[in-house]
């Protein structure tokens, strides 16, 4: 068969077409659990939403190189219907007492508020080949928090294709729960099903982290392993 020769404008519109309808995106509204991230207008499908992850602040060196904990994000404390998890993005795990101490008070300050708040999540990309190193960390924490404080953290995809089994299990006991993230910027990253076959070896309660608007199939066999609980979507502004 002949084509037909199309402008480069015209073709590209076509090939676009194609791929949107060869790829299914993630749709908020198809979910019930959002990060909310500084920025990010809320919209109401939160309200609606059963768990959030809301932004409260970012721990990390400020310019004199000294580690302190910004508020960022929905930080002021209120009732609120979704179940809510104060999510801090860590760039240093050298924390102060300071810092878990204001994190300990603001965790009490939510709970005052009509509303469930389960606890609190650390965004940090600890690398694979020092996540016993961070497994040691959050031990700590934990035992600086309150004792109904549950912890959430973040992992990268590599954790769990390439840790070690040892070390994936440093984290069963400590953590409550890890969100994979499936994505970089808008995009799920490539060759994820590679990464998720391996997800079976893993002992702690997960979820998959998903972008709004990327693309995402749901692998086969997922939905039925016993630690899966489920997804939650990060919200993006529209493009």
């Amino acid at each position: 068969m002949r084509l037909t020769r199309l402008p480069a404008v015209l073709l590209l519109s076509v090939l676009m077409t194609q791929v949107a309808v060869g790829e299914p995106v993630v749709k908020a509204s198809d979910y019930d659990a959002y990060w909310l991230w500084a920025g990010v207008k809320a919209r109401p499908i939160v309200q609606q939403a059963k768990t959030v992850y809301l932004l409260q602040g970012e721990i990390g060196p400020d310019p004199s190189g000294a580690v302190r904990l910004k508020a960022q994000g929905g930080s002021v404390p209120g009732p609120h219907v979704p179940a809510l998890w104060l999510a801090y993005r860590v760039r240093s795990l050298d924390w102060t007492p300071e810092i878990t101490a204001a994190i300990a008070r603001k965790y009490a300050a939510w709970r005052t508020q009509p509303g469930s708040v389960p606890g609190i999540q650390v965004d940090f990309d600890a690398s694979t080949r020092n996540l016993r190193n961070y497994a040691g960390f959050l031990k700590d924490l934990r035992r600086s928090l309150p004792p109904d404080c549950r912890l959430s953290v973040t992992g990268l995809m590599d954790w769990a294709s390439q840790a070690a089994p040892e070390d994936l299990d440093a984290l069963s006991g400590t953590i409550d729960e890890i969100i994979f993230q499936t994505y970089r910027g808008r995009q799920t990253v490539p060759d994820i099903d590679a990464y998720l076959a391996r997800l079976g070896r893993l002992r702690i309660p997960y979820r998959l982290g998903l972008s709004e608007g990327a693309a995402w199939s749901p692998p086969a066999g997922l939905a039925s392993d016993p630690h899966f609980r489920g997804y939650v979507i990060f919200l993006q502004n529209p493009p």
